[in-house]
């Protein structure tokens, strides 16, 4: 086997690999990026419809931003991710959601086939299409084949998610092989990329780079970026399962003792492997970054960089407020902040904040034209409407049934301004708990006269819904239980588009003070559900006063602006990943 030459012998402790590490400063990343030498970010997911991708939730979405955002600012960026030959969209049928799948091609999107590559997997060799789409300074790179599969197919322990990702690993590096691509930097989102940089890690050592010296350099160049405090997409995998798919594919005797070494009681976790072979960490935001409980090797717990999630401002906020924005010089030219622009927002005075509202609402009743609710009724709402909105992925520690827990008192709120509420969010696959919940949900609903024709549940939830509802409705509900949410970019798109938060103090909201919005706190839940139902008492109320809107306005986008800014999040991880 080639590689084999480089022994691998473990060190006498881990203190002696500690002192090997630092050994070597991070004057390795000081070259600048280029075409040829990129900064690569690796994603199991995104979630880019109009590049024919579609996702599954947050992840995929950041993934999308990111690159358009890099590509904004001319940074060299590839992104390396699956292409899922078939997708799934989701009917709600007699109060249960349904699956439907479709199958897409990446001819009708713009991709180019470059050429095929091969990995080994249970002693056959996997043909993979390597495709790609250029843009500005970015491209997207991705690997597919017609078996592939879906996204999060089968459970994340099983072999074909192993598959998928094996393929993602040693298919993607050998992609930008392919394509003349060294990377400056390797940014693995997620446990699923793990094996991008495995892939690295053995071609330097197959190629004559010293063990320990290939561990160090990769090492150094890569960045390891945790998204979710609740682990579901941590996976577990069996030594007989590498076997199968992984070792195969490595060169190097010594990267597979490495690698098997990683095992206990024949097992591994990704997220173990991965700290190991990422000298960079971050979590995305502030309370990530202090709350994430990873340990390494030896027991201490991984640090991680805060660098909180932004957004594509251009993407998800109306045109014609991007243009408010740019004409009263409170963000500049990519985005980001101007020195003044907390008088600059001074302009937005509230008749401004109901025109850009009432410019938001036919966005949002365009996107409706074609997404009946749960009783088959397609909506169209006036200016006059008071919308509140939930619209994030339906998982356990998101809580979109909180306000229905005292029906009474949601309809004593909504009755009195004729009040709509919408619910909106897609349900993973096989989560039998949240499909119990919203069957529930759906059922408090339908037993009273008013809610049934106020509260709208509408399924399918995409990137069009989530642009629509952040244009068109006036207030938007973030309950998440707090210390689970890693960072979410739901409420940004909200904030940017000038809707009242109310919110648990949690995930990137956290990065402000709960004096910013309408904070949601308490010592137990009951006292969380009833500050809730005041907080949104109190945003109909502010929205009927000139002086209240305009201040609550002003100071949520005063306070996150900064923090929500794509190039404000790009610079933050240039910053860490090339010092000065």
């Amino acid at each position: 086997m080639a590689g084999s030459d480089y022994f691998y012998h473990p060190l006498e402790n881990i203190e002696d690999i500690d002192i090997f590490y630092d050994a070597v400063e991070r004057s390795h990343l000081t070259k600048a990026l280029s075409a040829e030498r990129p900064y690569t970010y690796w994603t199991i997911e995104l979630y880019d419809k109009r590049n024919g991708i579609r996702g599954g939730g947050g992840l995929g979405v950041l993934a999308a931003d990111t690159r358009r955002i890099a590509d904004k600012m001319q940074v060299p960026f590839v992104l390396i991710t699956p292409f899922y030959p078939s997708e799934t969209h989701q009917v709600l049928k007699n109060g249960t959601i349904e699956d439907i799948h479709e199958n897409v091609d990446y001819h009708k999107y713009g991709f180019s086939f470059v050429d095929n590559i091969f990995i080994r997997c249970c002693s056959t060799l996997c043909k993979l299409d390597v495709i790609e789409k250029r843009f500005g300074s970015s491209r997207i790179v991705a690997i597919t084949e017609p078996n592939f599969g879906e996204l999060y197919s089968g459970l994340s322990s099983s072999d074909h998610r192993l598959y998928q990702e094996v393929a993602l690993g040693f298919g993607g590096y050998s992609a930008l092989k392919l394509l003349g691509l060294k990377p400056a930097i390797m940014q693995l989102n997620e446990v699923a990329t793990f094996f991008g940089a495995l892939a690295r890690l053995d071609e330097l050592t197959s190629n004559g780079m010293d063990f320990y010296e290939a561990v160090v350099y990769t090492r150094k160049h890569t960045l390891y970026t945790n998204h979710t405090l609740v682990q579901a997409a941590e996976a577990e995998f069996t030594y007989e399962q590498f076997e199968r798919f992984v070792f195969p594919n490595l060169r190097s005797a010594a990267v597979q003792k490495w690698l098997s070494d990683k095992f206990e009681h024949g097992r591994i976790k990704l997220s173990s492997a991965t700290i190991e072979i990422a000298e960079l960490k971050s979590g995305v935001s502030k309370l990530h970054a202090r709350v994430a409980n990873y340990h390494d090797v030896s027991g201490n717990k991984v640090k991680f960089k805060a660098i909180t999630n932004g957004i594509d401002l251009d993407t998800w906020v109306s045109p014609s407020l991007m243009e408010f924005y740019h004409d009263y010089a409170i963000l500049d030219d990519i985005n980001l902040p101007t020195k003044n622009y907390l008088q600059k927002l001074s302009a937005l005075s509230a008749d401004s904040i109901r025109q850009y509202k009432a410019i938001g609402r036919g966005i949002l009743n365009d996107v409706l034209k074609n997404r009946p609710d749960q009783n088959g009724d397609i909506l169209q709402f006036t200016n006059d409407d008071f919308i509140f909105d939930f619209k994030r992925r339906f998982v356990d520690y998101k809580r979109p049934e909180l306000p229905f827990r005292d029906a009474e008192r949601l309809r004593s709120i909504l009755e009195p301004r004729g009040a709509h509420y919408i619910l909106a969010g897609r349900l993973h696959t096989g989560d039998m708990s949240m499909s119990v919940k919203l069957k529930q949900i759906l059922d408090i609903i339908s037993s009273d006269d008013y809610l049934k024709n106020h509260v709208h549940y509408l399924a399918d939830y995409d990137e069009n819904l989530a642009f629509g509802l952040s244009c068109g409705s006036n207030v938007a509900i973030n309950v998440p239980i707090v210390g689970l949410e890693a960072c979410g970019t739901s409420w940004m798109k909200d904030v940017a588009n000038l809707n009242l938060l109310i919110s648990t103090h949690d995930g990137g909201v956290a990065d402000a003070r709960m004096s910013d919005y309408f904070n949601v706190n308490g010592p137990d839940e009951d006292s969380e559900l009833d500050m809730l139902y005041q907080q949104m008492q109190d945003t109909i109320a502010v929205w009927e006063n000139d002086f209240d809107l305009e201040f609550m306005v002003r100071r949520q986008l005063g306070a996150f602006l900064p923090i929500i800014s794509g190039a404000r999040m790009m610079n933050d991880y240039l910053d860490y990943l090339f010092p000065k």
